[in-house]
């Protein structure tokens, strides 16, 4: 395979899991009680987030000459489906959700740690933008824990 090619892949690895990140935080968000409007807040900002990581890879691949693929995984909606499931049993437990939105963040996580090993055929540019992007990420995936975490204790 081409390096271009591998990049090109790897970015739209990318570019599905966020899709699937957007998607997740949508369906948790939407499953929360009135109360959690904290939640809610954050899980929207999370989503926005993950939209402006897919337009900066599209533009990425699109600079290489790459064809940009919009798709979510099978494993992102199965993710999703639990979490209606979880919520229709649960009646929209915080923490459950929160539970939830960790593993999501974890496989998201994941993802980049693998687009950032040896041999991914990443540019130096791809590389900056998808390291800026993991750091978001950890952030992001740190501040779901630590409120998962709270509610634990509570």
């Amino acid at each position: 395979m081409k390096t271009i090619d591998k990049s090109v892949e790897v970015l739209n690895d990318l570019i599905e899991i966020n899709n699937d990140r957007m998607a997740g935080f949508a369906q948790a968000a939407k499953e929360l009680n009135e109360k959690d409007l904290d939640l809610r807040t954050l899980f929207m900002e999370l989503r926005t987030d993950s939209r402006e990581n897919v337009h900066e890879l599209g533009r990425s691949i699109h600079k290489c000459g790459g064809a940009v693929e919009m798709a979510m995984s099978g494993r992102g909606a199965l993710h999703r489906m639990w979490l209606d499931l979880k919520a229709t049993i649960s009646g929209s437990d915080r923490k459950s959700i929160l539970r939830e939105c960790e593993r999501g963040e974890d496989a998201i996580k994941k993802a980049y740690e693998t687009a950032l090993l040896p041999g991914s055929g990443l540019t130096a540019e791809q590389t900056e933008i998808v390291r800026r992007q993991q750091q978001q990420i950890i952030a992001s995936h740190d501040k779901v824990k630590a409120l998962r975490d709270a509610e634990k204790n509570n």
